[in-house]
């Protein structure tokens, strides 16, 4: 086994606090949140029972991916149509001029404050 492997290989947890495995060493019947949603699942209140870990820029400090149960996982909740108004809500905020209140069919940047090209141009903004 490599010293990365070694370094991250603790499944009793004694060194982290919680069982932890190398990148792509984790065991049957663990997965991610982002594997669990690709099988059409979430956590459901679940504490993590592990976690993955790989090296990051910080030598000090490695990036975890937490593992939850397959077993204990429960379907994803459906968007009932109260919710999708909300997200239709929400995404047309940040595509709303907070100048003119003209609606873009893309995301104004955060950058300038949600305003459109034209009214920084009227402000004299140069970019």
């Amino acid at each position: 086994m490599s010293r990365y492997r070694q370094k991250y290989m603790d499944p009793e947890g004694r060194r982290y606090g919680i069982p932890s495995y190398p990148w792509r060493w984790a065991p049957e019947g663990l997965a991610t949140r982002r594997q669990l949603r690709s099988m059409g699942l979430r956590p459901a209140g679940q504490q993590p029972c592990g976690q993955v870990l790989r090296p990051s820029r910080d030598k000090n400090a490695p990036k975890a991916a937490y593992l939850y149960r397959i077993d204990l996982a429960a379907p994803v909740r459906e968007m009932t149509p109260g919710r999708w108004r909300t997200h239709t809500a929400m995404m047309r905020v940040r595509r709303t001029c907070r100048t003119c209140k003209e609606v873009f069919p893309f995301d104004l940047s955060r950058k300038h404050d949600r305003t459109c090209w034209p009214c920084l141009e009227a402000e004299g903004v140069t970019l």
